[in-house]
């Protein structure tokens, strides 16, 4: 008799998860805060990128390390529950929450955003309701649909990250200036201060790295693409916000008089109202695709947590018969955006990058907490990898963590607070662990 227990569908090899994390990330989304993150480091933007670059390789290590040693979906909640306690575990993948329930609202926020300055006669919800509806199809239809949109998406945008790349190196000889400089980097007016603050927010651009541990279960060959696809994606998406945001500040050293449309300014600036229209689309396309990815992934973690029985089961951790995809998660993601209508854009980011501050640190002491369980079975795994690398990426995290703005710090407080009194609920005032499920780790032998 057949098992009728509901698994995902491996169909991802490496360049399909490197894409997705890409998309996640969202080249282009140097451009879109590179006003902020100059007025923030005085004109100093890669230098932001670049510490936060470092920043998150030693995390993206830890994260590809994990994905070795539990292929499965879930991303840190999974790690954090199989290496330390379950928990913890839960409160991880609660504060993880926050992340994967509010960036797919946020890019489509941003997206509508876009759209609406462009053509302000178009209601603001027509745009917000059709960038749900696209995406949420999109993902309800399956892992290989969305991949094969996902390519055309993350072709065009790159595609106009390398035009405005090369139109801004144009501009500058034009004008007279030099391809080589070290003012964007260092100036009279950087200060460590400064940079520090560019890098905490500059790390929101990094998202997508650890996004794709939730597709580990659709991955070909998981043990052995995930890590390196974790890695690529963090190298790639780190070299394009360092270039970009070098070439662009050689343009526009600073002094935005609207930091947050900054790169339209230096659009109209380096080749026209032509381009400028252009690089709108290719905004709007990159929004979108970063939606794709990123409801993509929450869906996957709300599965994982369903399967598990940290959430009703029959409801999240559902797998639609034909699709293979869990199609009421999609949908509440969907909806979920809709709360967009009423919030704006400062609102809505504050909650996502102490979720994802709160994940990273979590993974990488997972890692030590691997390292121990390691050595306690007999085994002697490496002290680079699994101590050093993890006691690094945590102590960054932490300080990034800190480094956040008063608004996102009360309100993540606030949403783990909650967290801690449902997990009091689940686990009988903390008596018992949380519901879960032994979930047979079955990884696809690699491809010949």
């Amino acid at each position: 008799m057949p098992d009728a227990t509901p698994s995902l569908r491996r169909a991802l090899r490496l360049g399909s998860v490197v894409l997705f994390g890409l998309a996640y990330m969202t080249p282009l989304i140097v451009l879109g805060t590179f006003g902020i993150v100059s007025e923030l480091t005085s004109g100093a933007t890669p230098s932001a990128y670049l510490l936060a670059l470092a920043a998150m390789l030693f995390t993206a290590y830890s994260y590809g390390t994990m994905s070795r040693a539990h292929p499965v979906a879930g991303s840190a909640y999974t790690y954090v529950r199989r290496t330390i306690d379950s928990r913890v575990g839960f409160l991880v993948g609660w504060a993880v929450l926050l992340d994967y329930f509010f960036l797919p609202m946020v890019i489509w926020l941003i997206g509508a955003t876009y759209l609406q300055a462009q053509f302000p006669s178009v209601p603001f919800s027509i745009w917000i309701l059709a960038f749900i509806a696209a995406t949420t199809c999109l993902n309800v239809l399956g892992i290989k649909v969305a991949n094969k949109a996902n390519f055309l998406l993350m072709a065009f945008q790159l595609l106009v990250v390398a035009i405005f790349v090369v139109l801004s190196l144009r501009h500058l000889v034009a004008t007279g200036g030099s391809w080589f400089s070290a003012t964007p980097f260092i100036n009279g007016a950087t200060t460590w201060g400064g940079v520090s603050a560019g890098a905490a927010l500059a790390a929101y651009s990094f998202l997508g790295f650890d996004a794709v541990t939730t597709l580990t279960e659709e991955t070909v060959d998981p043990r052995r693409t995930m890590p390196r696809a974790i890695l690529l994606i963090a190298l790639i998406g780190g070299g394009i916000f360092v270039l970009v945001a070098y070439t662009t500040q050689l343009v526009h050293p600073g002094n935005f008089a609207e930091p947050d449309s900054a790169a339209f300014q230096i659009a109209t600036t380096i080749a026209g109202d032509v381009f400028a229209a252009v690089f709108l689309a290719g905004l709007v396309v990159a929004q979108f695709a970063s939606g794709l990815a990123a409801q993509a992934s929450a869906a996957r973690l709300l599965f994982a947590m369903g399967r598990d029985g940290v959430l009703p089961r029959k409801v999240f951790g559902y797998l639609h018969t034909r699709f293979g995809t869990p199609v009421f998660n999609t949908v509440l993601t969907g909806a979920i955006g809709l709360v967009a209508l009423m919030l704006d854009v400062s609102t809505s980011t504050s909650f996502i990058n102490f979720g994802a501050f709160v994940a990273f640190t979590a993974v990488n002491v997972s890692v030590l907490a691997l390292f121990l369980r390691e050595r306690a079975a007999g085994r002697r795994p490496r002290i680079l990898p699994y101590v050093v690398v993890p006691v690094i990426g945590a102590a960054i995290d932490i300080w990034l963590l800190v480094n956040l703005d008063s608004a996102a710090l009360v309100l993540g407080s606030i949403w783990l607070v909650v967290g801690i009194v449902y997990l009091a609920y689940l686990t009988r005032l903390f008596r018992t662990p949380p519901p879960t499920m032994d979930v047979a780790e079955q990884v696809e032998p690699a491809s010949r």
